[in-house]
């Protein structure tokens, strides 16, 4: 059975199949899944955190360490799953769906591929990886056993990584939300029975929270692949899965290598601004991690729109519609600025409340209000930031983003970060003022970059010659 795609619930209004008339996405119905998505996958890591905390603090802290790793694996097997996306994205927008199909099978070939090798790593070597962290006695235990059973079916990920994104940008972003809603609820499920014992299931503790996490990914994989056969243009055939393409893995790796370092340098820089904390005490570290969490919450709708924005720009630039792409990119930016205003100003106005409700120590309430104040500064860039950047990289200008975030993260914003805290005294302003400069500087060169419209020139595909067929190479 053909899913129904022309209806605009489903993402798309006037929406063309074979058969149909001119496709025009709807930025409203691509982006509320994906901010549902999103939110459900910030709720999921509380979750986990509050389940496990019932058990002790050393689970609390060998699992979180052990996800240090599991992010960064997943940072790594994003390269190919964005790439994929934004190849296929302008693939359909120029009406070439059977080499959008192919694609497609081969970013899951690749995904594949690369998710075995991380998983046999965090197999052989999750001991002396969590040994590397400084971490002993029971705390360590959890964190082996954790990562080893998580680590060990990151595979299963890689291939959810791989068709999720194609099937966002084929518009179904509704589907792969109600999926991921799906396997959230699976996993808290199976937490509750498998940490705790319940339902006759054995007391596994954090062991049961690991094979509930793979399990769960494992019954959404199955899922997502038959959601794959209902939204293609072209049914994806056994032999692309292992038919490789140096031109189409050159193009996924062309997007997808700098997309992926931009965020691991994000990470990277995140991460000294969190040893900058560590030099300000206890009170200072728990007000930043407080305030980012607070703070997750408004750029959450910036990455919605953001990423909705790019299925479209993708589209249009595949399509060789660049004018509508140019226009469409700056009415997006004015929704997602607007809305951003308006959660800045209910933060600005609650700040004491929220904070509070993480705890009631008034030095750290006072911290963490006094950051989110400067969230007006720190948040309007960042969404401008998150709306161009992947508008950039949509449209195929992936490195320039990495470019100049390198200059702005790690060249600026890192030794300011340093000044204000350590020679004006600043403290954690003036962490969130350094990081706010960068957003900023970024945003601005990026509004620049767009307005210049100098990304018409990197396209993935080329109009104006005759579509063939890249030589494959059988495997």
């Amino acid at each position: 059975m053909k899913l129904d795609i022309g209806k605009e619930g489903d993402g798309m209004t006037a929406v063309e199949t074979k058969k149909g008339p001119k496709e025009k996405l709807n930025l409203f119905f691509l982006t509320w899944p994906i901010f549902l998505e999103v939110f459900l996958f910030m709720l999921m890591g509380i979750a986990d955190t509050f389940m496990l905390s019932a058990l002790s603090d050393d689970a609390v802290s060998g699992v979180g360490a052990a996800n240090q790793y599991l992010h960064i694996a997943i940072l790594v097997l994003e390269v190919i799953g964005n790439g994929a996306a934004i190849v296929v994205s302008q693939y359909l927008g120029s009406k070439r769906y059977m080499e959008a199909s192919k694609i497609s099978a081969l970013a899951v070939t690749l995904n594949l591929g690369v998710g075995l090798v991380i998983s046999a790593g965090f197999l052989l070597f999750s001991r002396h990886m969590m040994e590397a962290m400084n971490l002993q006695g029971d705390v360590l235990m959890y964190a082996q056993s954790y990562l080893s059973i998580v680590g060990g079916a990151i595979f299963l990920q890689a291939i959810i990584n791989s068709l999720a994104a194609i099937i966002r940008v084929h518009g179904f972003t509704k589907q792969a939300m109600f999926v991921s809603l799906g396997m959230n609820i699976f996993h808290i499920a199976g937490n509750y029975a498998l940490i705790f014992g319940k339902f006759g299931f054995p007391e596994m503790g954090v062991q049961g929270a690991a094979i509930s996490s793979a399990f769960s990914r494992f019954v959404a994989l199955i899922v997502f692949f038959w959601l794959l056969y209902q939204v293609m243009e072209y049914r994806v055939k056994f032999q692309y899965y292992i038919t490789l393409s140096k031109e189409y893995i050159g193009k996924i790796l062309k997007i997808g290598i700098p997309s992926a370092f931009e965020q691991v340098m994000y990470q990277g820089c995140q991460i000294v601004f969190l040893y900058y904390a560590t030099y300000l005490g206890a009170e200072s570290l728990a007000a930043r991690q407080y305030a980012m969490n607070i703070s997750m919450f408004i750029y959450l709708f910036a990455i919605a729109i953001g990423m909705g924005t790019a299925i479209i720009v993708g589209r249009l630039v595949g399509g060789n519609e660049k004018d509508e792409a140019y226009h469409r990119v700056w009415k997006s930016v004015k929704w997602a600025s607007a809305v951003t205003m308006m959660m800045v100003v209910l933060v600005m106005t609650f700040r004491t409340q929220l904070i509070s409700v993480f705890t009631d120590n008034p030095h750290i309430i006072e911290l963490g209000a006094t950051v989110l104040l400067l969230s007006i500064v720190l948040e309007t860039g960042r969404t401008m930031n998150i709306v161009l950047i992947n508008s950039l990289r949509a449209a195929g200008d992936a490195k320039y983003p990495v470019l100049i975030g390198a200059m702005s993260m790690v060249m600026m914003s890192l030794p300011l970060g340093y000044f204000f805290v350590f020679h004006l005294d600043m403290g954690l302003a003036g962490i969130w003022l350094a990081i706010a400069a960068d957003e900023w500087t970024r945003a601005v060169i990026m509004f620049f970059r767009w307005k210049s419209r100098a990304w018409e020139n990197y396209g993935l595909i080329q109009h104006e010659q005759t579509a063939e067929e890249p030589t494959p190479v059988q495997v």
